[in-house]
Formats: structure tokens, C-alpha cells, sequence
């Protein structure tokens, strides 16, 4: 897989073991759309099986060919992940392994900011999500000729996994090449995010299999450009408090100059996820409650 798009349900062999099926689901946020991932060789686990789609159903049913299923692995539930998960288990007969439902994972903070109602957030959640098998963070799945460990991940989604195969992870959202992800409170938490950076840094990564996009070959210097992006927009949100108090839409104007149109809503809940971040670290407050509206100051 190369920089150019493959075709939508032709698999392509990225490495002995590991296919890739994509779904016919691209967008400003999904890029060419969702990879499936197809590993091992007699016996298959499936990393996210995508969208609610019958095309992507068919083409991974083909790409499967008769080989048994033993897991379907989730990286989180958003819509263009999960959905297809439930079908192709009624169909195989394997579990659906995850780190929990779309409510799982969430620190104390997103738990009281969701409680709340004042964060808004929940874009693509597929909230009809439930694993068969919950996944706790470092347990191994042994698949005969392969095996891989979940690693908690959360940032972008609360249940967010990533899958450790060997020098190669399977980072779905949390980690891609084309784009750094949304993180949108209460479903995302740029302080885990952050964390979640960290412990993937002190692991053997070296090359990485993203949910959207090419494979990541330098996997670890990709990881660090992630960060330091968010450091520089942290910068660039403090600075822009520096001339005064602000809203996130505030802020998302002040600072965004040349984003499209379609994207300055996505561009808002990030720097809602960093104001929400910089008031737990006690460098910015909100004047009155808490919520995707508030005005920030320094502190």
C-alpha cells in the first residue's frame, strides 16, 4: 500500500499474515475510509471490521475465503469501525473483542463533563456497541500463529485500543499518517491522549498499521511529530489567551487561518480538548461552568 488509495475491497498482502480490506467509506475525516485488517494465516483475527456496509461485507467474506475466524478486534466504536463487528460474528461465529462499550474508558473528568450536558461531542459514536470479551490493557491474544497485546489507548475514544504485533501496532485512530485525530470531549480527552503517546513511545513500535491511510514505517518519529503538534497548538492557544479572554470558536478563528470550511467544526472541539486539558493543569480556567461555550482566561 503506497500513498495512492487502494481500490475499495481488493485486498492488498502488506506483509506475510497481514492483509488489508478497505471500505468504500471515504471522507474529510475517514480520508480514503476504514482499513480492515485481516491477520494470520489459518486462523484469522479481524482488526476492525468498518462500517455498516454490504459491500465491505461482501468484500472481507471473499477476503476471508473459507478460513476460520477465530477474534474480531475493535480498536474503539465509532461507526466506521464497530458496526460491522456484530454481522460478521453472527456469520463466523467469532467474538468481538474490545475494551468496552462506547461508555467505557472515559477518565473521572469526561465522566462529570458528560454528566453535565455542556460539552455537546458524541460525532459517529456507535452506541449500540457491545463486545463479547472485554480486553483489559496488556493482555495477550494468542491466535496459534499469531499473537498480539492490547494496549489501552485512550484519546481520541475512551475505549480506545491499539494492538501490539511484533515491531508493528495497529494504532486505529489514535495514530495516523495523514492527519493528527480528532480528539472531541467528552468522548475524547487530549490528557489521555497525551498519556497514551507516552506509553506507545516506550514500546517496541517501530512501524504502524493506522485505521486510515498508509502504513506508518517510521512509526516512532511519526509518534513524536503527533506530539510535538500538540504541544504547538497548546502554544498557540495560550498565546492567543494572552490578548484576552476567548470562546473555543474564538480561539478555532484566532489561530485556524487556513482550514477549509468543512473542517472548522472539527478544528473547535480540538481546541476545546485542549482548553479542556490546559483547566485540569491549572494554566487556563473557564469563566462559569465548564462547557463548549465558556470563555477562557489564563490562570
Amino acid at each position: 500500500m503506497s500513498n495512492v488509495p487502494p481500490k475499495a475491497g481488493v485486498p492488498v498482502q502488506l506483509e506475510d499474515g497481514l492483509s488489508c480490506v478497505l471500505a468504500p467509506n471515504p471522507s474529510p475525516m475517514t480520508y480514503w475510509g476504514t482499513n480492515t485488517y485481516l491477520l494470520g494465516t489459518d486462523s484469522l483475527a479481524v482488526i476492525d471490521p468498518g462500517p455498516l456496509d454490504d459491500d465491505h461485507l461482501r468484500a472481507l467474506i471473499a477476503a476471508i475465503d473459507g478460513r476460520p475466524v477465530s477474534h474480531i478486534l475493535v480498536t474503539h466504536s465509532h461507526l466506521d469501525h464497530s458496526p460491522l463487528a456484530r454481522t460478521l460474528s453472527d456469520l463466523t461465529s467469532a467474538p468481538i473483542l474490545a475494551f468496552g462499550d462506547s461508555s467505557a474508558g472515559r477518565s473521572e473528568v469526561m465522566l462529570a463533563l458528560a454528566a453535565s450536558g455542556e460539552m455537546g461531542g458524541g460525532e459517529g459514536v456507535d452506541h449500540d456497541f457491545k463486545p463479547d470479551i472485554l480486553l483489559s490493557d496488556g493482555e495477550v491474544i494468542d491466535g496459534g500463529d499469531w499473537h498480539i497485546t492490547a494496549r489501552h489507548t485512550p484519546g481520541h475514544f475512551g475505549n480506545h485500543l491499539s494492538f501490539l504485533w511484533g515491531n508493528a501496532a495497529f494504532t486505529g485512530d489514535h495514530m495516523m499518517g495523514w492527519a493528527s485525530s480528532l480528539v472531541s470531549p467528552p468522548d475524547g480527552d487530549l490528557t489521555d491522549f497525551m498519556a497514551s503517546c507516552a506509553a506507545l513511545s516506550k514500546t517496541a513500535m517501530s512501524r504502524a498499521y493506522s485505521a486510515h491511510g498508509a502504513p506508518i514505517l517510521d512509526a516512532q518519529s511519526r509518534l513524536a511529530d503527533l506530539v510535538a503538534h500538540r504541544l504547538g497548538r497548546e502554544a498557540e492557544i495560550l498565546a492567543a489567551l494572552r490578548k484576552g479572554p476567548a470562546t473555543p470558536a474564538e480561539l478555532t478563528n484566532r489561530i485556524y487561518k487556513d482550514i477549509a470550511n468543512p473542517l472548522i467544526p472539527m478544528a473547535q472541539r480540538n481546541v476545546l480538548a485542549h482548553l479542556v486539558d490546559l483547566t485540569q493543569r491549572h494554566k487556563a480556567s473557564s469563566m462559569g461552568p465548564l462547557s463548549a461555550t465558556a470563555q477562557f482566561v489564563l490562570t
